[in-house]
């Protein structure tokens, strides 16, 4: 097999195992492409994207009924408008950030800490929520926080986006971790398509599309909605009756790993 498509399928891969369990899909990239040698930033967003594909397709029917057959119900009006509450906040900071000059950083160790502070959060934040009954309600404080850390998570990597929202949520009063976690993953849909977007149109302004090699896009994009749809499928049935606890301790361990081994 060529090495480039080699590399390409492991990012793949990479990207939909762990962009939607809350231990960061763009740290693990950084620190594979350590190895495998960068790839754009565009294939990056691409592949993120890919995932994406595979949250609409796990929610396919709760999409069709939010904006189809049952858009008038009012609790599904107003679970849209709250979605793109979170995605507007999200649009509105992403593009200052863009126009601050933000860019992933090479060196993993901020990519290590982020990932032992995070573990060490996601403790604090199970500990606190336990104790509270379990709600499934998405106010509009919950949607403003999920789109405010979507920022967040884009600007510190190793953070992960599906992590910072999710607990956010639970944090602000979706306590139900199915319910938190749906609310999150669906912001992700716009949120992501937008970005990819955003990256193809900067790349056709300043270097046009001869050099974007199409195929790895295509693959990577491909393998890593399949992989996606498997985990989240398996995710959603796992904190049915799991906390995120284990999640927590992986991100401790791997970062300390990242810290003795690639610092």
């Amino acid at each position: 097999m060529d090495n480039n498509l080699l590399q390409v399928i492991v990012l793949g891969i990479i990207e939909g195992v762990f962009e939607f369990l809350p231990i960061s899909s763009t740290g693990h990239l950084i620190v594979a492409e350590h190895w495998l040698g960068t790839r754009s930033e565009l294939f990056n967003i691409a592949i993120q994207s890919g995932a994406i594909l595979a949250i609409v397709l796990v929610y396919r029917q709760r999409l069709v009924d939010i904006l189809l057959t049952r858009f008038g119900v009012a609790s599904n009006r107003d679970y849209l408008l709250k979605l793109l509450l979170a995605f507007a906040i999200t649009a509105v900071g992403g593009l200052i950030v863009k126009r601050l000059g933000f860019k992933l950083p090479e060196d993993v160790t901020p990519i290590a800490w982020a990932f032992i502070i995070g573990g060490f959060l996601i403790l604090i934040v199970e500990f606190i929520v336990v104790k509270r009954p379990p709600d499934s309600f998405v106010s509009w404080n919950v949607a403003a926080w999920v789109g405010l850390l979507q920022i967040v998570a884009g600007v510190f990597p190793g953070t992960s986006r599906s992590a910072a929202t999710i607990f956010a949520a639970m944090l602000a009063g979706t306590t139900s971790r199915p319910a938190a976690a749906e609310f999150a993953f669906l912001v992700g849909i716009p949120t992501m398509f937008a970005a990819t977007g955003y990256e193809l149109l900067q790349t056709m302004k300043s270097d046009g599309l001869n050099g974007v090699d199409w195929q790895s896009l295509a693959i990577g994009f491909v393998v890593s909605t399949v992989v996606a749809f498997a985990v989240v499928k398996w995710l959603l049935k796992f904190i049915q009756t799991h906390r995120f606890t284990i999640f927590a301790w992986y991100r401790i361990v791997f970062g300390t790993l990242i810290l003795v081994v690639l610092k």
